[in-house]
């Protein structure tokens, strides 16, 4: 332990002072099988940089943190990324995922706090109510339900393929998710219009 630290203080006074020296040899994962001639060791720097340390407050050390962080380049940000049907789809089975179960709580929740309110949310009231809207109004609430429910049940079907190690190549999955949305829309449609 005390050779291998002997090694890296030498190795890094080596570098300090001659880095194109040090460049030029190649080391392996440890310091042990290091061969360095005397000539190369009895050179003198040439030149010489002192180190200058100054002791800082916690805050003065994270105010030099924060501004180094400013330096820093960014990561793509979404006004320059290109697009992707695999983003688009993610985001989507997310944002469906959370549509469907956050309509199934406010629902519940209101079902159940419905008779200290007085509101009369039982299935004839709630079909009468519905009856009296317009046509399109109707269809329009129905595919707004319809259209999120098929998505994320199609999408999860999609999903499973993938579990079973089919249909994952960039291509594949390009096509399945123009599908999964085709064929989500279409069924979405469907129970509008139908049902």
């Amino acid at each position: 332990m005390l050779a291998q630290r002997a090694a890296q203080q030498s190795l890094r006074r080596l570098a300090a002072s001659q880095p194109s020296m040090l460049s030029q040899m190649v080391f392996r994962n440890t310091m042990a099988p290091l061969a360095v001639s005397s000539s190369v060791l009895a050179r003198r720097p040439t030149s010489t940089s002192t180190i200058q340390t100054q002791k800082l407050t916690p805050a003065d050390s994270y105010e030099i943190l924060v501004a180094q962080r400013k330096n820093r380049p960014n990561s793509p940000h979404l006004q320059i990324y290109k697009w992707q049907i695999t983003a688009v789809m993610s985001i989507m089975n997310r944002f469906t995922g959370s549509v469907l179960s956050a309509g199934f709580y406010v629902f519940g929740l209101s079902y159940l706090v419905s008779p200290l309110l007085g509101w009369s949310l039982d299935s004839a009231s709630m079909a009468a109510a519905f009856a009296a809207w317009p046509v399109a109004l109707k269809v329009l609430a129905k595919f707004a339900v319809a259209m999120p429910f098929t998505f994320h049940s199609f999408n999860g079907v999609r999903h499973l393929v993938w579990d079973m190690g089919k249909q994952f190549t960039n291509q594949q999955v390009i096509r399945t998710g123009l599908f999964t949305t085709g064929i989500a829309t279409v069924s979405a449609l469907a129970l509008a219009l139908f049902v």
